[in-house]
């Protein structure tokens, strides 16, 4: 029987003291039947967890009282003794990783929209856990007075392979920021304790390498001007780069893990279009083995043995989760489905290990639970508790998400998620996903849609045509279907919601931002009568004005020529499908929420569907922020923002609503 150990004094008294300080900011309500939005918009109380090889530390990237640093502490699991470490003035620590038992590298980050954590932006930094021996090893490091800076690294830098075999020695892919739109892809040897690299693969073009354990390069990835992938390989660790055998891959190979004999991968693959399945592959005899897959979703990765162990599992996340274990009767398999037991309703991830495979660092998570970390002992069978992210929002006051599925007018399978609380028909916030090409939504915690579903609204998201998650075909039959095909499955989706009674169809609104910004305005005028109100954040409304802009503000020829295929070309179709040239046909209640800051859906976009809106006399709600971009960051920002949502849906679909 596995034990959950209590966290010993010294851990639990630390990090209580921590906890203690931030509950002393102006949040407003602590934990409620109806959490507020500072309480779902307030950092939580660590961003990632990672463990040392050794076993015996592990490294957790805090954010400061105030949010506007992100420090790294390093903690003894026997002990709970905490080295704090802090990389600059307001400097954010991300994607931290062990190069040796006493050695941390991260990327200096910065708060992004529509991410769950500060992102890099592509500059390394080592230390050792003691805060000493720092240095910059990829980054630009600007002269001060006669003293030159070490580093003149213009570019992107990320650990893509810690060297196991070879303590302090990891691979770091650099990417040119100035070389042109299709710059080399480097691959360097960097000694992460002394700051010494070698460069080690170069390719003519930006390319993805994967590796075999001892470092060597033996599968590389390139694109050409349309997008099409060509995948080359090493047969054995000495040879030349060849095309990859249709026989092993006929169109793409990724997520490659390699066994110790340096012959034997696993890896995820696809022939054609069609979702990804998993595979052993025999590259010495050119042949493979499917080990697992899903019919209808591509599988999205492997759990695997230890730190440099073959996998016991493949997972899919796009409709249900999903986990196939490859054998049963492994003991990974049995801790991890034992761990699944532990916490029912519930994923658990394996996200770290410890050199001899002992130690198991684990993640669990839900759609009401947004996560906690754990340390399994595997020779005590002990599990000891490293951090909730954000204890106090109580998993029993949030609401079930649940996978949903229906048949659109074309006959095909679409999938989405159903998120409220208790049964019934209830009013129905329909809230379309981002990009729209590739992202999808998941079984997982979400903050706008919780915040929404414990104010009393049901929320739907629909992964139309052109999600990801479902192969490139899945993708593709979304390509120009901006304001068709895409939707006309949300369409779907509000219908069959109706239909199995989810929805009160006299209280519907649509709330989206990016691409869903976009939706949440075209939807009200292809359905007169089926939405009583809509709100874009952060959206696009002319799709002429888009392309202008882009190509204006250089986007690169590979960018231009995705929008042309993805998006189309004729100018008067595309103002046929923008919300701004339809303005007259909007006859519902529109909030506009926007950061001036925005680089992606311009601030132009909301000052057009302004200026239309007002030309019609239907002014919307509006709420400008100065100083965010494409999609808010600042806490109290988004709380606002949240605020400002549930009072316009409240108006117009809530309760006291006529």
């Amino acid at each position: 029987m596995m034990m959950f150990e209590k966290p010993r004094q010294a851990w639990r008294r630390s990090r209580a003291l921590f906890l203690a300080s931030i509950l002393l900011l102006p949040f407003g309500q602590s934990i409620a039947q109806a959490p507020s939005a500072a309480d779902f918009t307030r950092r939580p109380e660590a961003w990632e967890v990672s463990l040392s090889p050794s076993g015996d530390y592990v490294a957790l990237a805090v954010p400061s009282r105030d949010g506007l640093e992100t420090q790294l502490e390093i903690t003894n699991l026997a002990t709970g003794d905490t080295q704090v470490l802090r990389f600059g003035l307001r400097f954010h620590v991300s994607d931290v990783v062990w190069t040796d038992d006493d050695q941390v590298v991260v990327s200096r980050a910065e708060m992004q929209p529509f991410k769950s954590r500060p992102v890099s932006m592509g500059h390394l930094y080592t230390s050792d856990i003691r805060g000493q021996n720092r240095d910059v090893l990829f980054g630009y490091v600007p002269d001060s007075g006669s003293r030159r800076g070490r580093r003149k690294d213009e570019g992107w830098s990320s650990v893509i392979r810690v060297l196991n075999s070879e303590p302090g020695m990891a691979l770091v892919r650099f990417d040119c920021w100035n070389c042109g739109d299709d710059p080399d892809t480097v691959i360097f040897k960097v000694n992460t304790k002394t700051g010494d690299r070698r460069e080690v693969e170069r390719g003519n073009m930006r390319a993805s390498y994967q590796f075999d354990l001892t470092g060597r390069a033996r599968f590389r990835t390139t694109f050409d001007d349309d997008n099409e992938p060509s995948v080359s390989y090493r047969r054995t660790a000495e040879d030349d780069w060849s095309p990859l055998p249709k026989s092993i891959a006929g169109r793409l190979l990724y997520g490659a893990r390699f066994a110790s004999d340096g012959n034997t991968v696993y890896a995820l693959v696809t022939d054609a279009l069609e979702p990804a399945q998993a595979y052993r592959i025999d590259l010495q005899a050119g042949t493979r083995t499917r080990l697992a897959g899903f019919s209808d979703v591509g599988a999205t990765g492997f759990m695997y043995e230890g730190r440099d162990g073959i996998p016991f599992a493949v997972t899919s996340d796009e409709y249900k989760p999903s986990i196939q274990y490859l054998d049963p009767n492994s003991p990974w398999a049995q801790l991890h489905a034992g761990l699944m037991k532990s916490f029912p309703g519930q994923m658990v991830d394996f996200t770290g290990f410890s050199r001899d495979g002992n130690k198991v660092l684990f993640s669990v998570w839900s759609d009401r639970d947004i996560g906690s970390y754990y340390v399994y002992d595997r020779a005590t069978r002990q599990v000891q508790k490293i951090i909730d992210y954000m204890p106090w929002l109580k998993p029993e006051n949030m609401a079930q998400t649940r996978p949903i599925e229906f048949t659109n007018r074309d006959g095909m399978t679409i999938h989405g998620f159903y998120t409220a609380m208790g049964t019934g028909p209830k009013p129905l916030v329909v809230m379309a996903h981002g990009g729209p090409f590739g992202v999808y939504d998941q079984w997982s915690f979400d903050d706008e849609v919780q915040y929404l579903a414990t104010h009393g609204y049901a929320v739907l998201q629909v992964n139309y045509r052109g999600s990801g998650g479902r192969g490139e075909a899945f993708q593709r039959s979304g390509w120009q279907g901006w304001g068709t095909t895409i939707q006309n499955d949300i369409t779907d989706g509000v219908r069959w919601a109706i239909q199995q009674n989810l929805a009160d169809p006299q209280r519907i609104c649509t709330f989206g931002a990016s691409f869903g910004g976009y939706t949440a305005l075209i939807q009200p005028i292809l359905n007169p009568g089926m939405y009583k109100c809509a709100i874009g954040y952060v959206g696009v409304y002319d799709l002429p004005l888009m392309l202008r802009t882009d190509r204006n503000q250089g986007a690169p020829m590979r960018t231009q020529r995705f929008f042309d295929r993805t998006l189309g070309t004729d100018m008067e179709t595309l103002a046929g499908i923008s919300p701004v040239q339809r303005a007259a046909e909007l006859q519902v209640p529109v909030m506009l929420a926007h950061g001036k800051d925005d680089q992606t859906a311009n601030f132009n976009q909301y000052k057009a569907m302004v200026a239309a809106l007002n030309s019609q006399n239907r002014p919307p709600e509006l709420y400008a922020v100065p100083g965010e971009g494409h999609g808010f960051v600042n806490p109290e920002n988004r709380a606002e923002l949240f605020r400002r949502v549930q009072a316009f849906l409240d108006k117009y679909i809530g309760p006291n609503a006529h």
